[in-house]
């Protein structure tokens, strides 16, 4: 496992489910702020962050990150989710991936 990638590992998710995931910068740096979110379907490494994250709009509370709806994912892909924030004048990144199930 890469340092960047978040502890929870391999996550799954159904092809109709729209799921808002959440991230403790607790391990990296307290009080994350201006998030930003990138989504690669490991198929071909394509961003497909406009038509998984339509809404893009990750918010920063306390130690958490918590992501708009992930959603219209496609049976059988795997998908990078990397998230960037800055506390002080610090960028940080880090990443799950989640695994698309019929």
């Amino acid at each position: 496992m890469s340092i960047l990638e978040v502890s929870s590992g391999l996550l799954y998710q159904g092809k109709d489910e729209r799921l808002a995931y959440s991230i403790t910068t607790t391990n990296w740096e307290a009080a994350p702020t201006s998030p930003t979110v990138v989504a690669y379907d490991e198929n071909g490494w394509v961003d497909v962050t406009t038509t998984v994250f339509p809404t893009n709009s990750p918010s920063a509370s306390g130690d958490v990150i918590t992501l708009s709806l992930l959603r219209d994912l496609t049976a059988g892909h795997t998908y990078r989710i990397e998230v960037k924030f800055t506390v002080s004048s610090n960028i940080w990144e880090c990443f799950f991936r989640v695994k698309c199930e019929g």
